[in-house]
């Protein structure tokens, strides 16, 4: 098949303003293949380029293409014999480490100061995301496939080792009560990987039924409602993943936790200070660790979800055609009725 010199996009141009644009494809890089893109997951960092014009500290400048979940197949081998050969179906491991000024352990690229990442806004010019039928991608970034992984399925790669990095922050959770504040994909993906791990009981927290019901379907024994402070107090937990992204939720993490447990921040709070008591965690000598996007974990992963360990599949509540992205984008911002929303780039 002949490589196309124009795709449709879905491209953030500024706050409110998303759009299915068609744009011109330029020529792959000497280390880039060309990947016809199958599957994309929409993320928050997504929503938040729609919604806001910006993720964070990452405001929007110029129109662009988002999306870094995202599965297909190898169109065009990149031309310097890197990577994987066409027809290899892929998963794509979005962040470009790169150094800067300020030092970072050398085992933990997913740190780097430098670091890009697909879809991103942090740097100018932007790094495009893959959120396009044929995406010109380094080969360093691709992971293929298992034949026995469908590509849906593998669309979860990237939320469920973001989980799973979140996860191994915890250390050891064998035998372990864990809890788990805020049930969107990264949420319930952390039970997932916690049931994997050998968790002895999960407790699932969150504000909306949809996301208690898929978490009890991926392995949580127990599921409470945001709302109640006292039975969340109660779970007193070993370990505790803290997927919220608001200071409501990490202050259930603290209250949920164990004397001497581990509190666990893999949700992204707003920049800023934030109203949380931190006296509890201090008298209950608590330790709360930060969790940010992942390393190597991505091979774990994949293997996982190839063998059937990682039971994932209920996290995944819509699908949605290209052609229906703005529509797509609409029911992902809403937790109360949807889990993860997938766009389907071949429908």
């Amino acid at each position: 098949m002949a490589i196309p010199t124009h795709a449709l996009a879905v491209v953030a141009h500024a706050a409110n303003d998303l759009r299915i644009d068609e744009v011109p494809l330029a020529a792959p890089a000497a280390n880039e293949a060309v990947i016809e893109i199958a599957y994309g997951g929409i993320c928050g960092s997504d929503l938040h380029y729609w919604l806001h014009g910006a993720a964070g500290e990452s405001i929007l400048k110029d129109p662009m293409v988002l999306g870094h979940e995202v599965v297909g197949t190898v169109l065009a081998a990149a031309a310097d014999g890197t990577g994987p050969a066409a027809g290899t179906t892929v998963a794509v491991h979005p962040a470009t480490p790169a150094p800067g000024a300020v030092r970072y352990p050398a085992d933990r690229p997913n740190l780097s100061p430098g670091c890009t990442y697909l879809g991103s806004a942090a740097r100018h010019p932007h790094t495009d995301g893959a959120f396009i039928r044929y995406a010109n991608l380094p080969a360093r970034m691709l992971r293929a496939l298992p034949a026995e992984l469908p590509l849906r399925r593998a669309a979860l790669v990237e939320p469920a080792s973001v989980a799973w990095h979140a996860v191994a922050r915890a250390g050891e959770v064998r035998g372990k009560r864990a809890l788990v504040v805020g049930c969107g994909p990264i949420g319930a993906l952390a039970v997932a990987v916690l049931k994997r791990a050998g968790a002895a009981h999960i407790t699932a927290v969150d504000m909306h039924e949809l996301p208690l019901q898929i978490a009890r379907a991926v392995g949580a024994d127990a599921v409470l409602k945001a709302t109640d402070a006292e039975a969340i107090a109660a779970v007193d937990a070993d370990v505790v993943i803290e997927s919220s992204g608001n200071h409501f939720g990490l202050a259930s993490a603290i209250a949920g936790a164990t004397r001497g447990g581990r509190v666990v921040m893999v949700g992204l709070l707003p920049s800023g200070p934030q109203p949380v008591a931190i006296s509890l965690a201090i008298t209950r000598e608590l330790e709360l660790v930060g969790s940010f996007r992942f390393n190597d974990e991505i091979d774990e992963v994949i293997a996982a979800l190839a063998d059937g360990s990682l039971a994932v599949d209920p996290v995944v509540t819509h699908e949605f055609p290209l052609s229906q992205a703005l529509e797509a984008f609409a029911v992902a911002r809403d937790s109360a009725v949807s889990g993860k929303v997938l766009l389907d780039f071949g429908a």
